[in-house]
C-alpha cells in the first residue's frame, strides 16, 4: 500500500490513476454487460479521492475520473469526432470536480460514523446532480447513465418503474460509497454495513410496492431493418430492400410495420412516387407503415429528421419531427466557433432543424403509438410524457449505421428495456442496420435482437398494458430529492463555516502591547 501511495504522489500519474478508474464502469453496460460490476466499480475512484492530500487535488481527481469515464461511454464516438471526444470529455469531466471533493470531505481520513452515514446519503445525491446536468442535450444528453446498467435486472427495472434511471443511479452509487467505506475504514464499517441493509430494505419494499403492469391486449408489430446499404444511390437501393422485405409481411396479421431512422432519404412531398410505394404497402400487408424522412422538406426550409405515418390511402398526416438533436452529428453549437470541427470529423456539414413538440399517433386498429427518434429514446422524460399523452406503444427509430464495430448498437438497443420499465409501455426499437429489439410493458424482453449483421424482418406479438406507473405519475422525484439534501448539505456547510469563523482558534501566546499603551505601574 505505501509502494501505491509513493507512486500515487506524482499528480502527472495519479490523474491517469483517476482517469483509469473513472472508465471502469464501462464495463457494466452493453456490449461487456457485466451489470453486477457496476455495484463495485467506482470503489477505486473513490478511494482515490478520499486519499488525496487536498481538498483541491481531491477536486482533480474527481475531474480525471469524470474524463476516463466520457472518453471510455462514448469511445465509440473516436472514429467521427476524431481528437474533439477528448476535448469534450475534459470540458464534462468538470462536472465530477465538486464529486471527488465531497469524497474527500465525508470519507477522507478516518471519518467518524456520522460522517460515513452522511456519505452514503450526500455522494450518490452529488453523482445525480451531475447525471442531471449533463442530461440536458446541448452537452451530449444522458447517454452512460450509471443506472442503465442495469437495463436486464428485474428487481432493477422494477425499481424504474417508481423513480426511473435515477433511482437506480441513486442506488447503485450508495452500494459503491458502501462498499469503498467498508475496505478503506474499519470505524464506519458498522454504519455502513447498517445503510447498506436499510437501502435493501428499502428498496425491497419499493420493489413489492410498485404495481406490475397488467397486460389487457395484444399487437403485431413488425420491424424492418435493411442492413448495410453502400455505394452510389444507396437512397433508392435501401428503398427498394425495404419495400422488398415489407412485401413479405402480407398475410402476416401485422398491425402496424416500423421502418427505422433514415429509412426514407427523400422528402416525400418531392417524391409521391415513393408515397404511393408505401401505401401499396400499406395495403398489401393490412397495416399502416411508420417510415423515418431525412431530408431537406419541400414545405418549409431546412433539413429535418421526421417520423412520417404512411396508410393504404397514402400520407395519413401524422408527422412527428426530431426535437433534441445530437451535438455535432446533427448540429454544430456555436458553429461560428466550432465550425471547425467538420474538418477533423463527421460532424454535421448543414444543422438540421428540430421540431416543435411530441406527437402521439393512431395508426388504427385502436392503437396510439409514441415515435421518439434515435437518442430520444435515452431521455426518461421524452417517454413518460408520450405515457401520459396516451401512448400505447412507444417506438424509437435509429441507424447507429456509422457505429457498427462498435459497442453502441447493443448499448442503445438496451436503453428502449428502461424507457419500457419506466413507463409501463413496451417499446419497439426499430433499426436500420441493427440493433433492433422489442421489450415488454415490464421491460422484459421479447423476442431475438436483430443483431447488426442482419438484414431481415421480423414479427413480434407485443402486449400492451395500461397503469401508470409511480414514474409517470410523479416524475423525476429521486432528482428532486437529491437537491434537496444537496441543499441541506450547503446551508449546513455555510453554518459550520460561520461558527468556525466566529470563535476563531485560541491564541497562542499573550496579546502585544500597541505603541499608545503605557505599562501598569507597580502600586506602593
Amino acid at each position: 500500500m505505501r509502494t501505491i501511495d509513493r507512486w500515487l504522489t506524482s499528480p502527472w500519474r495519479r490523474s491517469a490513476a483517476a482517469a483509469l478508474a473513472g472508465a471502469l464502469p464501462v464495463l457494466a453496460f452493453p456490449a461487456p454487460s457485466l451489470w453486477w460490476f457496476a455495484y463495485v466499480a467506482l470503489v477505486p475512484w473513490i478511494l482515490l479521492a478520499r486519499s488525496a492530500p487536498t481538498g483541491r487535488r481531491a477536486a482533480y481527481d474527481g475531474w480525471c475520473g469524470g474524463f476516463g469515464f466520457l472518453v471510455a461511454v462514448h469511445h465509440w464516438l473516436l472514429p467521427s469526432l476524431h481528437v474533439f471526444i477528448f476535448l469534450i470529455a475534459l470540458l464534462l469531466g468538470v462536472l465530477w470536480a465538486p464529486w471527488g471533493w465531497l469524497v474527500r470531505r465525508f470519507l477522507g481520513g478516518v471519518p467518524s460514523p456520522g460522517r460515513g452515514a452522511a456519505a452514503l446519503l450526500a455522494l450518490p445525491s452529488a453523482w445525480l446532480l451531475v447525471e442531471l446536468v449533463r442530461s440536458w442535450q446541448g452537452l451530449g444528453g444522458p447517454w452512460g447513465m450509471l443506472g442503465a446498467s442495469q437495463w436486464q435486472v428485474g428487481p432493477a427495472l422494477r425499481l424504474a418503474s417508481v423513480g426511473g434511471v435515477w433511482l437506480l443511479s441513486f442506488l447503485v452509487v450508495a452500494v459503491n460509497v458502501a462498499a469503498a467505506t467498508m475496505v478503506s475504514t474499519r470505524g464506519a464499517r458498522v454504519p455502513a454495513v447498517a445503510s447498506l441493509l436499510a437501502t435493501a430494505a428499502a428498496t425491497s419494499a419499493a420493489w413489492a410496492w410498485a404495481p406490475t403492469p397488467e397486460v389487457d391486449g395484444q399487437v403485431r408489430v413488425a420491424i424492418v431493418q435493411p442492413g448495410i446499404v453502400d455505394g452510389l444511390a444507396s437512397g433508392d437501393k435501401r428503398f427498394a430492400r425495404e419495400e422488398q422485405l415489407t412485401r413479405r409481411l402480407a398475410g402476416q396479421g401485422v398491425d402496424l410495420v416500423v421502418w427505422g431512422e433514415s429509412s426514407v432519404g427523400f422528402d416525400l412531398g418531392d417524391r409521391p412516387d415513393l408515397a404511393r410505394r408505401i401505401a401499396a404497402l400499406s395495403r398489401e400487408t393490412g397495416a399502416d407503415v411508420l417510415v423515418n424522412v431525412d431530408a431537406r422538406r419541400s414545405d418549409r426550409p431546412g433539413i429535418y429528421k421526421s417520423s412520417v405515418l404512411i396508410g393504404p390511402n397514402g400520407l395519413t398526416g401524422d408527422r412527428y419531427d426530431k426535437m433534441r438533436l445530437v451535438p455535432f452529428g446533427e448540429y454544430i453549437p456555436a458553429r461560428s466557433l466550432l465550425g471547425w470541427a467538420t474538418s477533423v470529423g463527421k460532424a454535421a456539414g448543414e444543422d438540421r432543424r428540430r421540431g416543435g413538440e411530441q406527437v402521439v399517433m393512431n395508426v388504427g386498429h385502436g392503437l396510439r403509438v409514441g415515435p421518439l427518434v434515435c437518442f430520444e429514446t435515452a431521455f426518461p422524460d421524452m417517454s413518460r410524457h408520450l405515457a401520459d399523452d396516451g401512448a400505447d406503444l412507444l417506438l424509437g427509430q435509429s441507424s447507429t449505421s456509422s457505429f457498427q464495430n462498435s459497442w453502441a448498437p447493443e448499448q442503445h438497443a438496451s436503453l428502449a428495456a428502461l424507457r419500457a420499465a419506466e413507463t409501463g409501455r413496451p417499446m419497439v426499437h426499430a433499426t436500420l442496420t441493427g440493433v433492433s429489439a422489442v421489450y415488454g410493458p415490464g421491460g422484459q424482453r421479447l423476442g431475438p435482437w436483430l443483431g447488426t449483421g442482419a438484414s431481415t424482418v421480423h414479427v413480434y406479438d407485443v402486449p400492451l398494458a395500461h397503469g401508470i406507473t409511480p414514474y409517470v405519475r410523479y416524475g423525476d422525484w429521486p432528482v428532486h430529492a437529491a437537491l434537496l439534501v444537496l441543499a441541506a448539505l450547503c446551508v449546513t456547510e455555510g453554518a459550520r463555516a460561520v461558527r468556525l469563523r466566529r470563535s476563531g482558534p485560541a491564541p497562542l501566546v499573550p496579546r502585544a502591547r500597541t505603541a499608545h499603551e503605557s505599562p501598569a505601574r507597580p502600586s506602593r
